[in-house]
């Protein structure tokens, strides 16, 4: 795409700049910046993105967008979030296909991966790439949309009131999936009554019968419901879901096999991932193609080709042992089920549970490290590392549900400390990594291996 039709369909001003320029790409990050890429400079808390500017010809950027003047070939506007939304909605408006809208608490990106798998064969699939689901990178997923693709998979995260509100106006989602309301990210909405509402703005976008797709056994599911302006199908464990996961068990460390119930019809399925959370994941994925009309059984054999993104449930080989590294970031739902999915695992030797604290809870920081302690008492690891200074209610609450205090260690010298432990792990022994993404607890890991 020429820099001329960006700038246009951004509604944005061309300053100094070739409009016959070809631009191939975008980077949000100056060190990202590959050859062909326009730059969006963007002004955070912490730095802004134009006084980087020097760096973009550096590294062969072809232009900037930004929202002042800067010394180098641009595209002036007076609102980064609001060009980029202008620029995203004018490419989806030439979308045909369908578009699915995914958010919720947990398992977004993991449920992006096998709606996307589930979708595939009748064409191919638009999905956004890792985690790329802000108002700065969402929009961009348009750009690589093709002339085959039939379908649109878009993840959207919430970050408080109205983003995803802005997301789906940007995506203009034709079903609309809801993983769980939990308590990530609660701090910014003030409560779990909060996070529905804030979830509930992509429902709200949907038109006239379009469909939704909710858990079950969420405790807010009826007052979703009330959001969504079409039929509700559901996905969950229990009677009366549309799609029920009527079995689940690990085959391996990196494989499970569930008994799926599809409106009625039953189902096998190999996964490439552990957990009861993973089934439900792709138990609304299931939910999803059936919407759409895919073969079922394609739709099921799909999903055992599913590539989940690292640091969810990874298997890594440390030594002799084996580690589960699920550190992409946690939430005491998240890393209940982490636990349990520990304890389900046939091991041998010792379950180990590396254990970082929590952020962005706010008021709720203590109540939901408290929760993990109890899982804790229920799971009982052979022993437990504590990293950070909120996972003191995770010992205490432990502790008070009958844990040996002997089994917990608090870490207090750096998460690579932890390394030597790990590499003197027998070869029967299973560590879980578990923890928020800013504590980069893959470090235990990359230190161990080198």
């Amino acid at each position: 795409m020429t820099l001329g039709e960006i700038a246009h369909r951004m509604g944005g001003r061309l300053r100094e700049a070739n409009a016959n320029a070809s631009i191939t790409g975008f980077a949000t990050d100056n060190r990202e910046i590959e050859p062909g890429n326009l730059f969006i400079a963007i002004k955070g808390a912490q730095k802004d993105g134009h006084d980087y500017i020097s760096s973009v010809a550096e590294r062969g950027g072809v232009a900037s967008l930004v929202v002042k003047p800067v010394p180098f070939p641009r595209i002036e506007v007076e609102s980064t979030v609001a060009a980029l939304a202008r620029f995203g909605h004018s490419l989806r408006q030439e979308f045909e296909g369908d578009v699915v809208g995914i958010t919720g608490s947990n398992g977004k990106t993991s449920t992006k991966e096998f709606i996307s798998s589930v979708l595939g064969g009748d064409g191919s699939v638009l999905k956004s790439q890792g985690n790329r689901n802000t108002e700065y990178t969402s929009p961009l997923l348009w750009f690589d949309v093709k002339p085959e693709d039939k379908f649109a998979v878009v993840e959207m995260g919430m970050r408080g009131f109205g983003q995803i509100a802005h997301l789906a106006d940007v995506a203009e989602p034709t079903i609309g999936v809801i993983t769980c309301i939990g308590t990530a990210h609660i701090e910014m909405v003030g409560s779990r009554e909060g996070i529905a509402k804030a979830k509930a703005e992509l429902l709200e976008r949907l038109q006239g019968q379009q469909a939704s797709v909710l858990w079950h056994e969420d405790q807010f599911l009826s007052r979703l419901k009330e959001y969504a302006p079409g039929e509700v199908y559901t996905f969950g464990l229990e009677e009366g879901a549309d799609v029920r996961v009527l079995g689940y068990r690990a085959t391996s460390m990196v494989t499970s096999h569930i008994l799926v119930s599809v409106f009625g019809k039953h189902i096998e399925c190999t996964l490439p991932t552990i957990g009861k959370h993973q089934a439900l994941n792709a138990a609304s994925a299931l939910a999803v193609a059936h919407l759409v009309g895919r073969d079922i059984d394609d739709a099921a054999k799909r999903l055992g080709a599913t590539e989940l993104p690292s640091m969810r449930m990874q298997v890594v080989e440390v030594g002799k042992a084996k580690v589960l590294l699920d550190a992409y970031n946690a939430s005491p739902d998240s890393t209940v089920a982490a636990l349990q999915t520990l304890t389900e695992l046939e091991v041998t030797g010792r379950r180990i549970a590396i254990l970082g604290e929590m952020k962005e809870l706010g008021d709720h920081s203590e109540s939901g490290h408290r929760l993990v302690g109890a899982a804790l008492a229920n799971t009982h690891p052979d022993h437990v590392y504590l990293i950070g200074e909120m996972t003191k209610w995770i010992q205490q609450e432990a502790v008070s549900k009958g844990i040996d205090p002997s089994t917990i260690s608090f870490v207090t010298e750096g998460v690579e400390s932890l390394s030597e432990m790990v590499k003197t792990l027998g070869e029967s022994d299973v560590a879980l990594i578990k923890g928020s993404r800013a504590l980069g607890l893959e470090r235990i890991v990359l230190e161990a291996l080198r």
